[in-house]
């Protein structure tokens, strides 16, 4: 019997009473800060339920239909959503695919709710619930390994929906376009707003003894994806967009003795790559790592793309221009000269007066001399080389097995 505890309850009451229970319970106490973020509401025009990565929306016949377990997995569903930032850190895959992008979400999620509530059914996936997205092949996979595998599936003729335990469509909506309204500032405000209560909540719940969560140990502790971690940091630092401004006051206003501020379109600045031509990164390296730039230029869309080659001076200089970036991958290092400075980088952009918007360093991480003085946003991607860490701006550690 599918008991609905409603006791005389609306739907709102019983979703503050899910989201409280999901407070109160030991694995999920690190959880708190996290579903005080964004506007939660009950509708009558949302199907199902929906989220845009900070609030979350819950269809008020949909949600009347289910048990007090259903609806705690329902709202977990939504914050495991809002958790890792799916609708803007994978907003690439759904360009790609959204119907793939959607599953591959919802895949990663219930796999870990499944799993982290296999023993007590404090949540569970039954239901009006249980024809949703849930297979174990995927249950160590990330979003993108198995959007990859979907993906591959499909090229194949096979059918994504046909799963063993569920028939693959997605019980919620995800609003990716919606996500993408936020400017650059407000994505990198939440991002740091839910790594904060995260690590706070985590810290928290270690010192009253609540029970271990795998999927928030690996969130604060991960296991990186290279490229995922690059994408991140170009969509960051050369997010260009649009913003009003009072400072040129809207024409369109004043017969009408009104002042509006007038929109104004951001440009995205250039982009330098500074590879090391030492002879520890190789052609197929190098050539992995452009095509990885390259695609996500294409999102970015960055003035321009420069590559400096260095060694212990820079000893190529090549610009890519947005309608000739499918060249970039097919650039090749030359020949290292046998010692590496990395202040040349830049000490040349100085000089030559190039001021990038960000710099992303590829290197074997073993650097003699100074480091010089950087003035932007600057990531390093050092190669199998794991005991190198950066003394300035932000260090991306590669082996070349991920390659």
């Amino acid at each position: 019997m599918n008991l609905l505890i409603k006791q005389n309850l609306s739907v709102e009451q019983r979703l503050q009473k899910a989201v409280s229970d999901i407070m109160m319970k030991d694995r999920y106490t690190a959880l708190a800060g996290l579903l005080a973020i964004g506007d939660r509401s009950v509708r009558d025009d949302v199907p199902t339920a929906c989220t845009n990565g900070r609030d979350e929306r819950y269809g008020r016949a949909y949600s009347e239909q289910l048990n007090d377990p259903e609806l705690r997995f329902l709202v977990l569903h939504e914050n495991y959503h809002k958790l890792p930032r799916h609708l803007h850190i994978y907003y690439h895959l759904y360009k790609m695919d959204p119907e793939l992008a959607n599953m591959a979400c919802d895949y990663w999620i219930n796999g870990k709710l499944v799993e982290e509530n296999k023993l007590d059914k404090f949540a569970t996936m039954t239901g009006a619930l249980a024809n949703g997205c849930y297979d174990e092949q995927y249950n160590n996979m990330s979003v993108t390994q198995i959007f990859n595998a979907l993906r591959e599936k499909k090229k194949q003729g096979g059918s994504v929906r046909d799963f063993p335990n569920g028939n693959g469509v997605p019980f919620d909506t995800h609003e990716w376009e919606e996500a993408q309204e936020l400017s650059a500032e407000e994505q990198r405000e939440l991002a740091k707003d839910i790594d904060d209560v995260i690590r706070q909540g985590a810290l928290v719940a270690g010192k009253i003894g609540s029970g271990g969560n795998r999927t928030l140990e690996d969130l604060l502790d991960p296991k990186v994806d290279w490229r995922e971690v690059l994408r991140e940091f170009i969509t960051d630092t050369c997010a260009g967009g649009d913003y009003s401004t009072y400072n040129k006051p809207n024409r369109r206003y004043l017969h009408l003795d009104l002042i509006m501020p007038s929109g104004v379109s951001e440009k995205v600045e250039e982009l330098v790559l500074a590879v090391d031509t030492s002879g520890s990164i190789g052609k197929y390296e190098l050539r992995m790592f452009l095509s990885e730039v390259k695609g996500i230029c294409d999102t970015v869309k960055p003035s321009r793309v420069r590559i400096l080659y260095w060694d212990t001076d820079v000893c190529r200089d090549e610009v890519y221009e947005m309608d000739d970036l499918d060249n970039l991958p097919n650039s090749t290092k030359p020949d290292g000269g046998g010692g590496t400075e990395v202040a040349c980088v830049p000490q040349y952009m100085a000089e030559h007066g190039i001021k990038p918007q960000a710099t992303i360093v590829f290197t074997d991480g073993y650097l003699g001399g100074s480091w010089g003085s950087w003035t932007c946003p600057t990531l390093w991607v050092i190669l199998n080389n794991k005991s190198a860490v950066s003394k300035v701006g932000k260090t991306l550690h590669v082996n070349r097995d991920d390659f």
